[in-house]
Order: C-alpha cells, then structure tokens, then sequence
C-alpha cells in the first residue's frame, strides 16, 4: 500500500478548497462591496480581499522561514480589489502561486519549522506543514464561513461547500 506524502495531502486539501473558496467568491456582487453587516464586521470587500490576500500568507509559510508582524520593510498586501472581476483574477493569479510554491516544497521542507512573531514573541512556531493547515488553510476557512454568512444576510444564493446548500436543495 502507498501512502502519499505530506506534501500531496496538504496539496488535494488545498485544491477542493480552493474550489470551494473560488464557488463562493464568484457570488460576491461589485456593488454589495461596501455592505458590512454589523459595525465590528469588516465590509464585504474587505472580507473577500482578505480571504484572496491569505493566499500569499500561506506562500509564505512554504517559502519562507518566519514573519515578525512588526517588521515594516515586509510585504505589504496589494490594495483591495475594486470589483467582482478583479478579485477573482487575483484569487486564480495568487491559487496558481501557492499551489506552485507547494508542488516545488517536499516533505522534508513542510518539516522544517515557521515561527510567526511580534518582535521578541513568539506566536507560532510550527512545521511549515502544520503552519500551512493551522493558520492557513483553518484561518482561510473560518473567514469564507463568513463570506457565505454575509451572502445569505443580502439574500445571494450559497453555493454549497461541504455538501448541498440550502438554496441547491430548495430551501428547507
């Protein structure tokens, strides 16, 4: 019996993520951007730009060895997108980038540890494995949990994600 690799795994989670993240960024409407349900929430654009812009975060641990929040000559995210169209040009730029860096990683580079930091303090010090699911695949997760919350309070049909949604059965 064979059993994949480290780096296929988080490689096949990753794809039906992806598509799944890809589903329902489609449904995010250019004119509903500004539409932020409750004043602590961040509007939607913002939201589905960050869901995009983790992508690159999640490069970073495959790539890299560590990032310091405070470190202010670090990449700074592009700007939000502007509309429909360009968030998803950049979801599908930023997806052909992560699952690159990951097809060139290896297990025994998914093993080698990313430490996350403030300065002196430390907020993760994981394999670039576990680094990749924890705070990149779960974060990403948690956020477009959210995105179809928000698409449901404007009333856009969800696309389903880890099965059929209320609107592809019809309503309950």
């Amino acid at each position: 019996m064979h059993t994949a690799s480290v780096q296929q795994n988080i490689l096949e989670e990753l794809d039906r993520e992806l598509a799944v993240t890809r589903q329902v960024l489609e449904c995010v409407p250019t004119d509903h951007f500004d539409y932020q349900p409750h004043p602590k929430s961040m509007k939607l654009g913002q939201l589905s730009s960050h869901i995009v812009n983790l992508l690159k975060f999640k490069q970073l641990f495959i790539e890299g060895s560590e990032r310091d929040f405070l470190d202010t000559s670090a990449p700074k995210p592009p700007p939000s997108p502007t509309s429909s169209e360009e968030l998803l040009a950049r979801f599908d730029q930023f997806s052909a980038d992560l699952r690159q860096a990951l097809h060139d990683s290896s297990d025994e580079k998914l093993g080698e540890t990313f430490q996350l930091r403030r300065g002196e303090q430390v907020l993760m010090d994981r394999p670039k494995g576990a680094a990749l699911r924890i705070m990149g695949l779960n974060h990403s997760i948690h956020h477009r949990g959210q995105l179809t919350v928000y698409l449901r309070l404007l009333d856009i049909p969800v696309p389903g994600v880890y099965g059929p949604s209320a609107d592809a059965m019809g309503g309950f």
